[in-house]
């Protein structure tokens, strides 16, 4: 059993070795997922009660899990490779082309660097929503946008700094993918509007996570009423009123017109259309919708009610009854409320809702 098997770069690897670094890594996992149920009790649905100090502590354990298992599976092996260094491990070239050369040393300090900025963005991220919160007047969707951009900034340094570490010239990077760029740019030119999209979105903050706003395509769809889910760099996702989460570029954010309700005046007009029977007894319809839309309590009583008749229809009367009232997420819910009123308060008076009807004439033979 004491015999090699394999090798890991300078090492040889015999069936004890084997036993040991299953061992630790199977005690890694069990300790980062001990650490995770510690963490997820400080954690419930929102970060507002959370104390910053003790759960970065939790979350830097947990991240940390895995570099010491790592540590301790080199100790291991150096128990029966006892002429082979730490340097010798670092130093080892897994891929050497030309003057190119990537080595365990390189694998530790890519791994170091994505796990430093792991733990920067999480740093940051409390940062940012300690210093928000803090202001009385802070918005819920300003904290989205500012640790996404941190985020995205600091991914950005990580992999810059992996691509110094690997001795690779950043300028000759660049114009070397010029051409890349522009063959790939060619053929993802709606992908890169996106991301462009997603910037300003982020940037401009004129459209937030929590905002429920109102798209109107250009195309002669039914504007859509929906809930700002998450805001990613490519794509957003939104929440129909029937609970359903799409996904869908940026570029409709910024090329559709968007009515964002939750900015600006909260007040908005709603109109119910409704159609009588030639010959109802116009006032008295024109009290009950009034009478109707002024029974519900989100109707606004200090903005007028309006009644207007809008047009002679080929089955009656086509009236709309215009009120006041918050721009809410229920809306709908508040003028079905209103549908149903009326139905009940015209079936009180007798007052008939027409449908469509087509007379037939016949010729009839001699």
């Amino acid at each position: 059993m004491s015999e090699a098997l394999f090798h890991i770069g300078p090492f040889d690897v015999n069936i004890w070795n084997i036993l040991v670094l299953s061992l630790i890594f199977y005690l890694a996992f069990k300790g980062k997922k001990i650490a995770l149920r510690l963490i997820n009790k400080y954690v419930e649905k929102t970060e507002l009660n959370i104390k910053g100090k003790k759960l970065a502590r939790l979350k830097l354990i947990s991240q940390s899990v895995y570099f010491l298992a790592f540590y301790l599976c080199i100790l291991s092996l150096r128990v029966n490779n006892p002429m082979v260094s730490f340097d010798d491990l670092l130093n080892y070239p897994i891929i050497q082309i030309a003057s190119f050369k990537f080595s365990f040393y390189h694998i530790i300090v890519i791994l170091t660097v994505l796990f430093s900025a792991r733990i920067s963005v999480f740093f940051s991220r409390l940062y940012i929503l300690k210093r928000l919160r803090e202001n009385p007047s802070h918005d819920e969707g300003n904290e989205y946008i500012y640790t996404q951009l941190a985020k995205y900034v600091i991914y950005v340094f990580a992999f810059l700094f992996c691509f110094r570490a690997l001795n690779v010239p950043l300028t000759n990077l660049f114009i070397g993918s010029t051409a890349v760029l522009v063959g790939v740019g060619l053929g993802l030119q709606d992908a890169f509007r996106d991301l462009i999209a997603g910037f300003i979105l982020l940037l401009e903050g004129n459209i937030r996570v929590g905002d429920v706003i109102k798209i109107s395509s250009t195309s002669n769809e039914e504007p859509l009423v929906v809930r700002i889910k998450k805001i990613n760099i490519r794509t957003t996702q939104i929440q129909t009123w029937e609970g359903n989460v799409l996904v869908i570029p940026n570029t409709i954010l910024t090329r559709d017109k968007v009515e964002n309700w939750s900015h600006g005046s909260k007040l908005t007009r709603f109109i119910i259309n409704v159609t009588v029977a030639y010959g109802s007894n116009t006032e008295l319809v024109k009290d009950l919708l009034k009478e109707a839309a002024n029974s519900h309590p989100k109707v606004k009583k200090t903005h007028q009610i309006i009644v207007r008749l809008s047009d002679f229809g080929d089955n009656g009367l086509h009236l709309e009854l215009i009120f006041w009232a918050d721009q809410h997420w229920d809306v709908q819910t508040y003028k079905s409320e209103i549908r149903f009123e009326i139905d009940r308060l015209f079936r009180k008076h007798n007052i008939r809702i027409p449908f469509p009807q087509r007379t037939l004439h016949m010729p009839t033979q001699d």
